[in-house]
């Protein structure tokens, strides 16, 4: 077998094996909505799927599934971005900066730049000079928090509003709303209508004061998706994750895709920054990201390094996180019904498939959350602080089963091993 034949069949596994249908997806989102209007109608928590928890579902998902997808482009091309949490820093300062200086496009902008300033940092790193991407990774998370916090001094200090730790308030990106079917959608929620009121609250969610940016979230992810999986550029990419030996022997330049796949990476995730800065607080603040490019990591390995998958794994982390900020007692603890409910389903689901270890892990965390359930009428403060990070844990040790990651993902490539 020639050496083209068998880079060939390297990369056949690279191409994809089916698509979950637009259908699929609009029958799991309506399934979702019913369950959370059968748990509203059993433990009387009356905000689990409004429209103003849907709504701010979106504002904390969005920064969550920006970093994500930012990884996605990375590891896809073989290259571990542990450094995402670092990259939204740099965005935070640059939408601070710039969009108080020159308006809040400016600060898109900005964000974006800044945090590609960190992928390319995290490229010459870990494709130029072979460095570990764990270190390289965890060496820019370390430099962006520190190179803000004296940037930030320097940039707004003395400034209205400002400070060595905040930047004065920022412009706002324009919003949508589409006024008669908004209000139209709101009359329908009011009128508490089993499930038909909770189909409008989620419509009403993305007609009434939606943020462009969070439009341009979504567009980014199809657009993500067509690139990597609809074009010969997306294949080239997606191989040298795969295989980049067997893509260099089929004339694929592996360190240029590399390099545009962690510089697009980090563009992604300095957007992201950027969003918790010009839309969710208005506001440049130290710490402002809050460890959310890692919970975008954990949605993306819970996506499957998927478009899909990450999108409904940043939904989760960013739904979690807001019933925690809004009446987060009342509604974690309904949660707790649900996970009970769920968790046996699994249980049950594994032990027939004969994985009895898991089945049992499974059947006594289910058990532990229907004591909880029952045994109290609702959740401590700080525990609904912690749910999006336990939601993490979780759903990472239910997942991890059916993961594949990219062949080559983390592994170091030196141009001419093809020999």
């Amino acid at each position: 077998m020639s050496a083209v034949t068998t880079a060939r069949t390297a990369l056949a596994s690279v191409r994809p094996k089916g698509r979950i249908s637009p259908w699929w997806i609009m029958i799991g989102i309506a399934a979702v909505l019913f369950l959370l209007a059968v748990l509203q109608l059993v433990t009387g928590a009356d905000d689990l799927a409004s429209s103003g928890t849907l709504r701010a579902t979106l504002i904390a998902s969005v920064p969550i599934a920006l970093a994500g997808l930012g990884g996605l482009w990375s590891e896809r091309a073989g290259i571990v971005n542990i450094g995402l949490e670092g990259m939204m820093i740099l965005g935070t300062f640059g939408a601070g900066y710039f969009g108080f200086h020159y308006g809040a496009w400016a600060g898109v902008l900005g964000a974006a730049a800044l945090g590609a300033v960190g992928g390319l940092i995290h490229a010459v790193a870990t494709v130029s000079f072979g460095v570990d991407h764990i270190i390289s990774g965890v060496a820019i998370n370390i430099i962006a928090l520190g190179a803000t916090q004296y940037l930030a001094a320097q940039a707004f200090s003395g400034l209205p509003g400002g400070g060595a730790t905040q930047s004065p308030t920022l412009g706002d990106v324009q919003t949508i709303t589409v006024p008669g079917l908004s209000d139209l959608l709101g009359d329908i929620e009011g009128s508490n209508i089993f499930f038909v009121s909770e189909i409008a609250a989620f419509l009403r969610a993305f007609v009434t004061d939606l943020s462009l940016l969070v439009v341009l979230a979504i567009v980014l992810f199809v657009l993500t998706f067509y690139l990597l999986w609809r074009t010969a550029f997306g294949l080239r990419l997606r191989s040298c994750g795969e295989s980049p030996v067997a893509a260099e022997s089929l004339g694929v330049n592996v360190y240029r895709y590399k390099f545009i796949a962690v510089l697009t990476s980090g563009a992604l995730a300095g957007l992201g920054g950027g969003f918790l800065a010009l839309v969710a607080s208005s506001t440049y603040r130290d710490g402002q990201t809050g460890g959310r490019g890692y919970i975008g990591l954990a949605a993306m390995i819970f996506g499957n390094w998927r478009p899909g998958g990450l999108l409904a794994g940043s939904g989760l982390f960013g739904y979690t996180e807001t019933l925690g900020l809004r009446r987060g007692g009342e509604s974690v603890h309904a949660l707790l019904l649900l996970i009970a409910v769920l968790l046996v389903i699994i249980a049950i689901w594994q032990w027939r498939r004969l994985q009895h270890l898991a089945a049992g892990i499974s059947a006594t965390i289910a058990l532990g959350a229907a004591v909880w359930y029952f045994a109290t009428d609702s959740v401590p403060g700080d525990f609904t602080r912690m749910t999006p990070y336990v939601t993490t844990l979780l759903v990472l040790a239910l997942a991890s089963q059916r993961l594949r990651m990219p062949a080559a993902d983390g592994l170091r490539y030196r141009r001419g091993s093809a020999g």
